[in-house]
C-alpha cells in the first residue's frame, strides 16, 4: 500500500493519517482472535491496570505469536513507513493498547520521542507509529487526541510520570498542550475496526478514559530507521527491540492464513 501525493503532503502538515478500513473485517476478527491467550500470559510483557486488573497494553507481541510476527511485515503498514522514511526500518515497537470497558484508564498528553530519546538513546524523531484500530472507536471509548501539527513545533518539555497510571511515561507539559490546542485544534481519531492511523514521534497525543461499556484495543507498530536506531539499550527487549534487521515486507496476502473461513466466521 502506497500513500498518495495528497496522504504525504496531510502526514507533513498535520503530523498524522487516518485511513478508513485498510484492514478487512475477517483480518481483525483473526488479529483479535491471538488477544485471549498472549492476554492471559504471566509475563512482564503484560502491563496490568493498577485498579482493574485489565491488561493495559501487551507488548513484543511478534516475538510471541506467528500472526503478529507476520503482521509487523504487512506491506499496508510497512511499504508507507518505508515511502515516508525513504530508508531501512526496524521493529522499535509491537503491542497492542487496550482500554477496557468502564475501567480502561487514560495515556497523558505525549509525544513518544520524548520516552525514545530519554530512554532509548535514539537520537533523531524519525520512528512512526502504525496502528490498526481493533474495535470501533467512537468519542466514547477513549479515542486517541491528536494536535495537528505538534510534531514541527520545537522540541516538547517532557517530564518522567510514574504515578498516574501503572505505565511509566515521559509526558508533555500541559501549558505547552494549552498552548496548541487552542493554536490548531485537536482531532479525535476514531474510526471502524481496521482502520489504520499514522503518525509521527514527534506529534502529541493522547487519550481520556473509557467510560463506555465498549472496549477499545489498537494495534501499535513502531518503526524506526537503522541509521537512527538506540545508543543507551536499557529498557527490557518488549519495550524497544534489540534486532536491528531491516523489515522486509512480506505479500498483501500474509494474514491469509490465520483467517478463518467465511462458513465459520458466520457460525
Amino acid at each position: 500500500m502506497r500513500l498518495s501525493q495528497q496522504q504525504l503532503r496531510d502526514l507533513g502538515t498535520d503530523g498524522f493519517l487516518i485511513l478508513p478500513e485498510r484492514f478487512s473485517p475477517a483480518e481483525v476478527a483473526a488479529i483479535r482472535g491471538r488477544l485471549p491467550r498472549l492476554f492471559a500470559q504471566d509475563s512482564e510483557a503484560n502491563v496490568i491496570e493498577r485498579h482493574s486488573g485489565e491488561v493495559r497494553t501487551a507488548m513484543g507481541l511478534h516475538l510471541r505469536d506467528e500472526l503478529f510476527a507476520d503482521l509487523v511485515r504487512h506491506p499496508r503498514l510497512v511499504e508507507p513507513a518505508l515511502q515516508v522514511l525513504q530508508e531501512p526500518v526496524y521493529v522499535q515497537q509491537v503491542k497492542v493498547n487496550v482500554k477496557a470497558a468502564f475501567s480502561g484508564e487514560v495515556w497523558q498528553w505525549h509525544s513518544d520521542f520524548a520516552t525514545h530519546h530519554q530512554e532509548d538513546g535514539v537520537m533523531r524523531p524519525l520512528a512512526l507509529n502504525l496502528h490498526i484500530l481493533l474495535d470501533e472507536v467512537s468519542e466514547f471509548n477513549g479515542p486517541l487526541y491528536f494536535l495537528p501539527g505538534s510534531h514541527r513545533d520545537d522540541e516538547h518539555p517532557a517530564w518522567l510520570d510514574d504515578e498516574t497510571t501503572s505505565y511509566p511515561l515521559w509526558v508533555t507539559d500541559l501549558d505547552r498542550v494549552s498552548e496548541i490546542a487552542n493554536k490548531r485544534g485537536m482531532v479525535s481519531a476514531t474510526g471502524r475496526p481496521g482502520t489504520v492511523l499514522i503518525f509521527h514521534d514527534t506529534l502529541l497525543h493522547g487519550s481520556p478514559n473509557n467510560m463506555s461499556p465498549w472496549d477499545r484495543a489498537i494495534f501499535s507498530l513502531i518503526v524506526n530507521p537503522v541509521s537512527n536506531a538506540f545508543t543507551a539499550p536499557t529498557r527490557p527487549d518488549h519495550k524497544h527491540h534489540r534486532d536491528l534487521a531491516a523489515v522486509e515486507p512480506l505479500a498483501d496476502d500474509c494474514l491469509a492464513g490465520y483467517v478463518a473461513a467465511p462458513a465459520a466466521l458466520s457460525a
